[in-house]
Formats: structure tokens, C-alpha cells, sequence
């Protein structure tokens, strides 16, 4: 035993996307006194601009927007009681097919094995517990999610650490009730195409494939506050559009799938330190 704290680690893309996947557990843990240490890899220059303006728009000023997100992201970890913020402050490489994936200094033109290295450094430095980070597919395919999953599970190789590693999931019943909510709130909305409807059915798992479900619930309201921190980008953030009591009745659960454990700890388990106290 050392008077070390244990510390949870979650390495995320972008701006926001700390609240979307893990603002629960992060609330959660913190309020449990376990350090939570967020690294967020890119800038977040390819969100929207002020007055909603996009990428590739006239007048879209990445720098700026960079900024802006920056100022939002401090104010969502205040929110989440984090203990301790790493940028890495890659350019943000776009969604999958836009001319910003090529750009020079972009996350996904940047080396697996470099961005690994830096990560490594804050992984000997924290010496996280438990660290939480997407799949392979970076849950939906985004470029920059499957880049900080690659360089998350390169720089564990690079350590002598044994941490519980996990992703962030979806249960696919969850993902369907998703879409009715959607339809919801957009009754309007056009039916998927049949490639698309497809590609959307293979996200997340199958719910008997889940290992970790996280209670959450006292902690949805830091959540929605978290996410409307962010507020540039509300017009993506679609979890808003409930507003907070709705959204508690329906995001009080976190889910993911273990992919490294010395504990021992049984799953399906309901605590992502289970067999670490």
C-alpha cells in the first residue's frame, strides 16, 4: 500500500468529447476522491466557429476556434471536478474523408510512435489505475478517436504499468433506443439509407458483450452541464436538446468493455476500480 492516489485516466480526442463518453464516471470518481487525470489530444480547430460557422466556411478561423474551445474545455473540467488537464494540441484531423485529414500537424498524420512516446510520459508520470480510451474504430469511425485509441494502446506498451484498461461502449439496445429518441425530438427526420442504417447497427456492442456498466445517475446533472460548457458546439451536441431532467432519466448508466485486467475482479462488474479496493 502507498499513500499514492488511485487515478483514473481517460485520453480523448477533443473538446467535449470528455463529457459524451465519460462525464459521469469522471464526476463519479472524483467525488469518490480518486484523482481523474484527462488528456485531450487534439485542438478542436475543425469544430464550429462562432455563429455556428463550419470548417471550410468563409471567415471559420481554426486558431480561434481552437481557442474558444480551449477556454470551454477548462470550464467543463471544472464542472467534472477533474484533478489534472493535458493538451496535446494536435491540429484536429476533421471527420473521415475531409482535406484537413492531410493537413501537416493533423493527429492523423501525425506518428503512432510519436504520439505514443508523450503519452507514455504522462502515463510514468500519473501512473494511472484504471485508463479509458475508444475501440479500434474509435467508437464511430472518426479519425482522430481511432488515433488516440492507437497511441493509448501503443504507449501502454511502452510502460512497465499493468493498469485495467477499457473502452468506451455503447449496448446496442441502447443505441436503438437512441434513434427513437432521436425521431423524437426530429419527427421529421428522413430515414437512414440502408448503408447507412447499416453502418450505424454495427456501433457499439451487443449487450451481453459489455463488461462495465457504471451507476452514474447522481452525476447526470454534472454531465449535462459539462457538455453544455461546451457551448460552440451545441448545435452537434444533440444530448442538449433533452434538456437535464430528461436527459438524467436516460444517461444515468456508463458503459464499456474491459481489454486489460490484473485483478482478477469478475465481470460483468459494476465499478471500474472493482479488485483495486
Amino acid at each position: 500500500m502507498t499513500d499514492r492516489p488511485l487515478t483514473l485516466m481517460a485520453v480523448h480526442a477533443h473538446p467535449d468529447d470528455e463529457a459524451t463518453g465519460t462525464g459521469g464516471v469522471l464526476a463519479r470518481y472524483a467525488a469518490e476522491g480518486i484523482r481523474t487525470v484527462l488528456v485531450t489530444c487534439t485542438d478542436g480547430g475543425c469544430g464550429d466557429g462562432p455563429g455556428g460557422l463550419k470548417p471550410g466556411d468563409p471567415g471559420h478561423d481554426p486558431a480561434a476556434v481552437a481557442l474558444m474551445r480551449r477556454q470551454e474545455l477548462e470550464a467543463s473540467r471544472d464542472v467534472l471536478k477533474i484533478s489534472d488537464l493535458e493538451t496535446l494540441d494536435y491540429a484536429d484531423s476533421g471527420m473521415m474523408g475531409w482535406p484537413s485529414n492531410d493537413a501537416p500537424g493533423s493527429f492523423w498524420q501525425t506518428p503512432v510512435a510519436e504520439g505514443a512516446a508523450r503519452l507514455a510520459d504522462l502515463m510514468r508520470h500519473y501512473r494511472p489505475d484504471v485508463v479509458v480510451t475508444y475501440d479500434e474504430n474509435g467508437f464511430y469511425g472518426h479519425p482522430d478517436h481511432i488515433q488516440a485509441h492507437r497511441i493509448t494502446m501503443a504507449a501502454l506498451e511502452m510502460t512497465e504499468l499493468t493498469p485495467k484498461v477499457y473502452w468506451t461502449t455503447m449496448p446496442r439496445s441502447g443505441m436503438q433506443r437512441f434513434g427513437e429518441i432521436m425521431r423524437e425530438f426530429h419527427p421529421d427526420m428522413p430515414e437512414p439509407d440502408p448503408a447507412e442504417a447499416a453502418a450505424m447497427a454495427e456501433i457499439g456492442l451487443p449487450d451481453d458483450e459489455i463488461t462495465t456498466w457504471v451507476d452514474t445517475t447522481a452525476f447526470s446533472g454534472q454531465k449535462f452541464d459539462a457538455l453544455a460548457a461546451h457551448a460552440s458546439q451545441g448545435e452537434n451536441i444533440f444530448f442538449l436538446k433533452m434538456g437535464k431532467e430528461r436527459f438524467g432519466e436516460l444517461m444515468g448508466t456508463e458503459t464499456f468493455v474491459r481489454v486489460q485486467d490484473a485483478t482478477g475482479a469478475a465481470v460483468p462488474e459494476n465499478d471500474l476500480f472493482a479488485g483495486l479496493r
